[in-house]
């Protein structure tokens, strides 16, 4: 039977600063899932979740077991996960090389860290640079707060091992996104326990409740898409309330 080729376009489709690709790395080093997940900081549930993902990306198995050793076995990569981490070494050195050009030509006129929107390609239209501004964990999920570029904050409720394979820190720069269906804008919105509120100003607005698809301008370039609660139309120029459950949130981040 024919092997498939190796899909890098989907295995490196989202940024490499989270520890997918580290995990492999020690993987190949040391020859254990478990101290991979060790030396990386995260569970071995984390490390399990890690490799799959990246392993359904690829296309390809990216490690297999290893008979013996003095642990009675353990794992090793297979000839397509040797790929892999060659070809992170490739790109991680271009992108290095794009961003510090862009970085010098750039000025006080571009947002260079925010440029990690333009390697996704997604159906969610909200797409937000942000800093996290604290982590909480909260049993198996973790509560990331984070502030957007004039000053307002959101919060994203995700998986404790989502946050690990992320490497979250406090202070670094990450991008925030959600489905314009999954926020609610109106005139006057109540707060609930698990839901953001987001104050700006009306910049768009459907004609008819038909189509109520609607644009909130938080800041001037900032803005962010929902839709009308029944029977709260919103006008351009109009103050207005956008609410989004914190479990609808989702974070990329970059190096």
């Amino acid at each position: 039977m024919k092997q498939s080729a190796l899909q890098y376009a989907q295995a490196f489709g989202h940024e490499t600063t989270d520890k997918r690709l580290d995990i492999l790395q020690r993987i190949g080093e040391v020859g254990s899932i478990s101290e991979a997940a060790r030396g990386a900081n995260v569970s071995y549930k984390a490390a399990w979740q890690a490799l799959e993902t990246l392993s359904n990306l690829a296309g390809a198995p990216l490690v297999e077991k290893a008979v013996g050793g003095s642990g009675g076995g353990g794992a090793r990569l297979t000839p397509a996960g040797v790929q892999l981490l060659e070809a992170s070494a490739l790109l991680r050195q271009a992108r290095s090389n794009v961003l510090a050009t862009l970085e010098q030509g750039a000025g006080t006129a571009l947002n260079v860290s925010g440029l990690i929107g333009l390697g996704l390609r997604t159906s969610m239209r909200n797409q937000l640079p942000c800093k996290i501004k604290s982590i909480t964990q909260q049993g198996n999920t973790a509560r990331i707060q984070i502030e957007l570029s004039h000053g307002a904050t959101l919060v994203s409720r995700i998986t404790g091992e989502s946050a690990q394979l992320l490497g979250l820190q406090v202070g670094i720069n990450a991008l925030a996104l959600c489905k314009a269906t999954a926020v609610s804008m109106g005139a006057s919105l109540e707060g609930a326990a698990g839901l953001n509120l987001v104050h700006g100003k009306v910049s768009s607005a459907p004609a008819s409740l038909q189509d109520t698809e609607t644009s909130l301008q938080l800041t001037p370039g900032l803005n962010l898409i929902g839709f009308c609660i029944a029977a709260q139309l919103l006008s351009p120029g109009q103050a207005a309330i956008a609410a989004v459950d914190e479990s609808a949130i989702v974070i990329a981040i970059a190096d």
